[in-house]
């Protein structure tokens, strides 16, 4: 049986968010390891953060320039990468089921 992963709403919400990143061709490529190589990780942009036609609150996607939470979702094999330039989001990372999708939150702005 597969080891259960453990992950608290904010490592939930940026793992729903790279999962969609990873979804996208034009910044994420397939990784030697069968998970998604992101190469373009967006920044703040005052009260949100847009990649794509996905808009979020920046409180939302706080994880993603959150070194805490990279760095906790590293040493749980979901993620490898350079903070915050690139990550890859591992296979284990990929098939995770959040319980959610960006754009089935609140704070999201692309629907």
């Amino acid at each position: 049986m597969p080891q259960k992963i453990k992950l608290n709403d904010l490592q939930l919400r940026t793992l729903a968010l790279l999962q969609q990143l990873a979804s996208d061709d034009e910044i994420s490529t397939d990784h030697a390891t069968g998970g998604r190589t992101v190469h373009m990780v967006p920044q703040p942009n005052g009260d949100h953060m847009s990649f794509g036609q996905l808009t979020v609150t920046s409180r939302f996607a706080s994880g993603l320039v959150n070194e805490n939470v990279w760095n906790a979702r590293q040493r749980k094999g979901i993620i490898d990468g350079v903070f915050p330039h690139q990550v890859t989001i591992l296979p284990v990372g990929l098939a995770f089921d959040t319980g959610l999708s960006a754009c089935e939150t609140e704070s999201c702005s692309c629907c």
